[in-house]
């Protein structure tokens, strides 16, 4: 065999086998550290592809931002009740010191259980003793103060340890159980206030519509009585003018008796009788005038 082509079968065997240790490409999102026998070299390495030593080994670790959960933390208040609040923590690691973080603590599981969660848990326990009562983390500007404080405290507790916490946040707060029936309790009674006080609304704007109604019935009624009245004077002053200018004139009321006659003879069932074949004026009511001049 050719030694030429042996060196080179030997060069591209070992290339192929280890090859692959001179490379080392860290996820997007992630921070590169090396470790060569057991000792974490100090500088990171950023996303991407590098030329390495063949004898590191690699730990790589996620530096996005992460949130994690703590439910049922109990937080004892000024009034010697205990409740429990569930909290969302939005955090990250730092990049520049990714190598300390994971020589002093470890990967981000490390990172939670060994920083984050107890300083949470004894952070709700302080904060929660300078409440006066369990029922004021009702209370928007409460709840607003104590996430405040949580992600003021927390934030430089692990400052020095490599953690960055961006917010603090209150999930879910739980009352202790006799509170929690007292304040549903009121909440209850308030709410009946409430619908009694609309119906009251309700009954009184009822009443104000029916006195609206009763009086403009009543304007109107006055209204009605008020024609009436003028209708029936100027009736009754017609009536007058008449009597006076029948009693004054005869012919008047001769006149009225032919008008009476001209609407009888246009009617077909009427039907005429002469009264007095002697008299001057034998058709009916003709003689009325005659009468009223004697009586004068």
């Amino acid at each position: 065999m050719n030694p030429k082509l042996a060196s080179v079968a030997i060069v591209a065997l070992l290339v192929l086998m280890f090859g692959q240790r001179f490379l080392h490409s860290v996820p997007a999102g992630h921070v590169g550290v090396a470790i060569l026998f057991g000792e974490v070299q100090a500088s990171p390495y950023p996303e991407g592809l590098h030329f390495v030593s063949p004898f590191l080994s690699w730990a790589d670790l996620d530096a996005r931002q992460d949130s994690f959960k703590i439910s049922q933390l109990e937080m004892p208040t000024r009034d010697q009740l205990l409740s429990k609040v569930d909290l969302s923590i939005q955090w990250r690691l730092d990049s520049a010191r990714a190598p300390e973080i994971f020589r002093d603590t470890g990967d981000k599981e490390r990172m939670v259980a060994v920083h984050l969660h107890p300083k949470a848990r004894s952070l709700v326990r302080e904060l929660g003793t300078k409440i006066d009562r369990a029922e004021d983390l009702f209370k928007d500007e409460v709840r607003d103060r104590l996430a405040l404080l949580l992600t003021e405290e927390l934030s430089a507790y692990v400052a020095d340890k490599g953690i960055i916490v961006e917010s603090v946040l209150l999930r879910n707060i739980n009352l202790p159980t006799v509170l929690a029936e007292a304040i549903g309790r009121k909440k209850e009674r308030e709410q009946e206030v409430e619908r009694q006080r609309a119906e009251l609304e309700r009954v009184k704007l009822e009443q104000e519509q029916q006195v609206a109604l009763a009086e403009a019935s009543f304007r109107a009624a006055e209204e009605d009585s008020k024609r009436i009245r003028i209708l029936s004077e100027a009736k009754a002053y017609e009536i007058a003018t008449i009597n006076k200018a029948a009693s004054g004139n005869p012919a008047y009321i001769q006149l009225q008796s032919l008008e009476a006659l001209k609407k009888m003879a246009t009617d077909p069932a009427a039907k005429l009788y002469f009264m007095d074949s002697n008299s001057s004026s034998p058709l009916p009511l003709m003689h009325l005038g005659d009468v009223a001049t004697q009586k004068r």
